[in-house]
């Protein structure tokens, strides 16, 4: 459908997609002798564009990149210190190197953020538009990164308001109170040893930084007072907030939620990348609701209530099938405007 109602990509479809990984081709030299290494070999199919792509904010996320070799960098702040690792699969075994205070950290959990935890085999698909994806997608696995907070302000910053707001924010504030990635990656390096690199990756700030960024900045990056709040809010209990890995994803929401400005659609947001949450369905987002319903029901105007009815057949797993129906492309043609977006850091 053409026309200014046509069907434009969302926070939610983007959500649901991929991150754009070129395939492997062949060896790769290392990039830097000085980092670790370790090899994994997934027990199934593993697509990285799909197990990782929920973890970019955006295509200009300071933290996470793509590279035409097919390898996906990421740049964390781990419980070790800073890191970097830098992750390329080729005939069914993956790659990983590290650098860094965090690298050990980032290779201990290779597995779990690649899905390794996570058990395919058990979701069954239930409906044509759901069983079409499962058959299309097969290296789908949901990531388990074990870190809180790198999950959980990104997602505030994307409460009630557009896609490129969000991302425009989380780009700037990364990036003025970020430090550079350790390893190639931080100094925008690599291009020549054959990985295809061609920026630079930047660790998110500390939570002590996060806290004393003054207020001037967090308008100028387009953040409202109530989300700044809810920031400042979560920074200072960090520690306690981290330690809700090692709870059951519905423990640690709860935990999550007992910061004042995050509720459930922030919390599932986290735990579903923090802890690999099979069944942490989003609710009280904008346009999930009406996709489900459009593709099992025909109901573009389905709410959360609703939506939760439809994926009761898939309890347990119903991330998973949500995930899944928004990889089919069956995506309801708009019928308003686009959300306007705001800039208050204009004013």
């Amino acid at each position: 459908m053409a026309g200014r109602f046509a069907p434009r990509p969302t926070r939610t479809t983007v959500r649901g997609g991929e991150a754009g990984v070129p395939a492997a081709r062949g060896a790769s030299r290392p990039v830097s002798a000085t980092g670790l290494v370790r090899t994994y070999v997934p027990d199934g199919p593993l697509d990285l564009g799909l197990v990782l792509g929920p973890l970019r904010r955006g295509p200009g996320d300071p933290t996470f990149r793509a590279t035409p070799d097919g390898s996906v960098w990421r740049a964390s702040l781990t419980p070790g210190g800073p890191g970097t690792l830098r992750v390329r699969a080729v005939g069914g075994v993956v790659r990983g190197e590290a650098w860094g205070p965090g690298a050990e950290w980032l290779l201990e959990q290779l597995p779990g953020m690649l899905g390794g935890e996570d058990d395919p085999a058990a979701f069954t698909p239930r409906h044509r538009v759901v069983a079409g994806a499962w058959h299309r997608r097969p290296g789908l696995r949901l990531t388990r990164t074990g870190l809180v907070l790198e999950s959980l302000i990104p997602s505030i910053l994307e409460q009630k308001v557009t896609t490129d707001e969000a991302y425009r924010a989380w780009r700037l504030l990364v990036r003025k109170f970020g430090e550079p990635a350790p390893g190639p990656a931080g100094s925008g390096g690599g291009a020549g040893s054959g990985s295809g690199w061609g920026g630079r990756l930047w660790v998110m700030p500390a939570p002590r930084t996060w806290a004393l960024i003054p207020s001037w900045e967090w308008h100028r990056a387009g953040v409202d007072n109530k989300r700044a709040s809810t920031i400042l809010r979560a920074v200072r209990v960090a520690a306690r907030l981290e330690e809700a890995v090692g709870m059951e994803p519905g423990a640690a929401q709860a935990r999550l939620e007992v910061v004042p400005g995050v509720g459930p659609w922030t919390s599932a947001e986290v735990v579903q990348r923090s802890h690999g949450a099979a069944d942490a369905v989003t609710v009280g987002d904008l346009h999930l609701p009406g996709i489900v319903g459009w593709a099992l029901a025909g109901d573009r105007d389905a709410d959360d209530a609703v939506m939760l009815e439809l994926l009761e057949p898939y309890a347990g797993q119903r991330h998973r099938a949500a995930r899944l129906i928004l990889l089919s492309g069956g995506v309801p043609a708009r019928r308003a405007p686009r959300m306007p977006r705001g800039d208050i850091g204009r004013l």
